[in-house]
């Protein structure tokens, strides 16, 4: 029995760590704190965007300002934090507005067929080519709108720079790459152009359709071949040279399109092969929903992926990242049943072996 018991506590034990211990201490490593000390807590909003997350960290900032305020002697820098705080007020107050706004085009009643001639001008950029607009190349909207939210895509027509809650990259957000449509509709063919995308561009993508189509204009897949400009062609050595001609070609563009993307952005997104494993569940589902919770400033736009398109955005990064994974787990309840039943049979046969001595 001593066996057992040893055996039980070992088990016990290693449980406590995977199940308690170690999420805890990772928890603890990510945690964020305001200016007060307090915790603050990033949850999911489910895929769901109406401002909530803007509203969290503006009231955050204005917080955390008059928190320093109240706390502050020196005359020159309560003057600076004055400022600032009447800065952070304006925004908070505009952000509020703005997905008031949001939430009121959201309740009318769109018109697909309408919305079709006013979905015509977006194909003047969002057309396929891999042409660079303003520091990055615009997505394909193939299958819109069945992996972004609703609610989103009339924010993105509304205010592009404020949707993607980067509008402090722009001191006006008319100099979003995308801020040339902006108030050149009315809310009702916001409305038109959203219940056309709901409804003729829809069909399901595959997983790697959606990761292109949401994430590929920025972030490579090295173990998949795949870069900004899309899949990395498959060309035949050059005999005579030793060398794949058009696969220098190719890298060149690759390298000038990523440096270009890197001056827009502030540095190169990274290459997300491995991210999957890098990242909890948690880390990544609120960084996609809005990437300023979890790191603020970031020039990282978020993706307005719905609940479906991050599901197809995550089934890609685990077939690239750990595409093993699927085998692991249809073997694990065998190899545990397998260690189970030694056990047994190993703590039997001890018992055979010690009979006479006990």
């Amino acid at each position: 029995m001593k066996e057992l018991k040893v055996l039980g506590i070992v088990t016990f034990f290693t449980l406590l760590m995977y199940y308690l211990v170690e999420p805890y201490a990772h928890h603890a490593m990510h945690a964020k704190f305001d200016a007060q000390g307090n915790e603050i807590h990033i949850e999911s909003q489910g895929f769901v965007y109406d401002g909530t997350t803007e509203a969290q960290a503006s009231a955050v900032a204005v917080s955390d300002l008059k928190y320093k305020l109240s706390t502050e002697e020196d005359a020159k820098i309560k003057a600076s934090l004055e400022k600032k705080l009447a800065v952070a007020q304006d925004i908070e107050a505009k952000k509020a507005t703005f997905w008031k706004e949001v939430a009121s085009i959201a309740e009318l009643k769109g018109d697909a067929k309408s919305g079709e001639t006013a979905f015509a001008s977006c194909t003047g950029c969002h057309n396929g080519l891999g042409m660079n607009m303003g520091g990055v190349i615009p997505p394909d909207l193939d299958h819109a709108g069945a992996i972004y939210d609703s609610n989103y895509l009339i924010a993105l027509l509304k205010d592009p720079a404020m949707a993607s809650n980067v509008d402090h990259k722009y001191e006006d957000t008319m100099a979003h790459p995308m801020g040339s449509i902006k108030g050149t509709m009315s809310h009702q063919q916001i409305a038109d152009v959203v219940a056309y995308m709901k409804a003729e561009k829809a069909t399901e993508p595959t997983a790697k359709q959606a990761f292109v189509e949401a994430c590929a204009r920025c972030h490579a897949m090295r173990y998949d071949k795949l870069t900004q400009l899309g899949d990395a062609p498959k060309t035949k050595e050059n005999i005579k040279t030793g060398h794949d001609i058009e696969a220098m070609k190719y890298a060149q563009k690759v390298a000038e399109e990523q440096a270009t993307l890197a001056t827009y952005m502030g540095k190169l997104p990274p290459d997300l092969s491995m991210i999957i494993r890098a990242r909890s569940e948690h880390f990544m589902e609120t960084f996609i929903e809005d990437p300023q919770t979890q790191l603020p400033g970031t020039s990282m736009p978020r993706v307005g992926l719905n609940q479906e398109g991050y599901d197809k955005v995550h089934e890609y990064l685990m077939d690239i990242g750990d595409p093993s994974k699927p085998a692991r787990d249809m073997a694990a309840p065998w190899v545990l049943g397998f260690l189970f039943i030694f056990t047994i049979l190993a703590f039997l046969w001890k018992k055979h072996q010690w009979r006479d001595l006990h």
